[in-house]
Formats: C-alpha cells, sequence, structure tokens
C-alpha cells in the first residue's frame, strides 16, 4: 500500500510540474475576435484580423486582473515590449477574470505597452483555454500564450499557470517567424 500511495504521489508531482497541452495546436486556425479592452488605462477596442495585418499576434490568455502570477506577466511582457517590437509583433492580452479593472490593470501593470481585453466565454471555448475552477471563477482562462503568425495560424502556443516561462517562449518563437 506504502508503494502504491508513493507511485500516486510521484505521478500526480510528475503531471503538476510538467506544462498543460495548449489546445490549439501549430497551424491551427487562429478564431477571429473584436473585444473591448484598455491600453494605458484608455478604452480600445481590440481586433485580431487588424492586428495581424501588421505582424504575428502574440495572444497570451491570463486567469484575471491583480492576481500575483497575473501581475508578474503582464509586467515582463511590458519590459519586453521592446523586443517583441523589433520582432515586428504585436502582443494583447486576453482574460475573462475581473474584467471590470483592466483599465487600472492596463496602466499599472502593463505599463501601457500593449492592450489587455476582455475574452467573453465563447472566445476563452474557441481558444478552449477554461480554466475551469467553479462557480467563483466561471469563465476565467487559464495561462495560455499562443503565437498567430499574421496568416491567422497558430505557430506556436503553451500552457503553464506559472507565467515565468511565458515571455521567453514566445519571443523566441516570434524571433523563429522572423528567420522564415
Amino acid at each position: 500500500m506504502k508503494i502504491l500511495r508513493t507511485v500516486i504521489v510521484a505521478a500526480a508531482l510528475g503531471l503538476s510540474a510538467s506544462p498543460a497541452l495548449a489546445a490549439l495546436d501549430k497551424g491551427a486556425e487562429a478564431p477571429r475576435f473584436t473585444a473591448q479592452g484598455a491600453m494605458a488605462g484608455k478604452p480600445i477596442r481590440v481586433d485580431l484580423a487588424t492586428s495581424l495585418k501588421k505582424g504575428p499576434v502574440v495572444l497570451y490568455f491570463f486567469p484575471a486582473a491583480f492576481t500575483s502570477g497575473c501581475n508578474l506577466e503582464a509586467q515582463a511582457f511590458a519590459q519586453a515590449m521592446d523586443d517583441f517590437r523589433k520582432a515586428g509583433a504585436t502582443v494583447i492580452g486576453m482574460t475573462g477574470g475581473n474584467t471590470n479593472q483592466l483599465r487600472e490593470f492596463s496602466a499599472k501593470h502593463c505599463a501601457g505597452q500593449f492592450p489587455v481585453a476582455t475574452a467573453s466565454k465563447d472566445l476563452i471555448e474557441r481558444y478552449d483555454v477554461s480554466l475551469g475552477l467553479g462557480a467563483d471563477k466561471a469563465g476565467w482562462s487559464d495561462r495560455t500564450t499562443y503565437v498567430i503568425d499574421r496568416d491567422g495560424k497558430v505557430a506556436f502556443s503553451y500552457s503553464n499557470l506559472k507565467p515565468q516561462e511565458h515571455v521567453a517562449r514566445s519571443l523566441a518563437a516570434v524571433r523563429s517567424l522572423a528567420r522564415k
């Protein structure tokens, strides 16, 4: 019995340490959307098709504004924006959680460097990024980052609730697109 318990615990730890698989595979058509959002504290409209005309888009879903991991991730994206711009990419953050706070979040944690927008339940389903943690967090997304090439196809995806690697991995993916 002790061995079985050890095996179960080890398996659980192994699963929690590895990143979850993102819902959309490489090469899949990224669902188009238009959403209300904010940038630098001001309301804006975010349109994926319009953003793709400028180059690849880093579309990152995060659980909720003003939560510790989401604050860290937004700050990391903001600090790396010069690198994303040099690589020709646009960054867009999306969430279904605490959307009434996006204007303040865009100014404070995104430092006015990129837009954040409301991800509707439909959009969260179409990207299959639901956090699924019960009624108190219904409609929240998990932490998944996509790089969408200007042709509208997913070039890269990464899911992991830990925010640390999303910026570096997505920047590397954008840079690899530029080398094609």
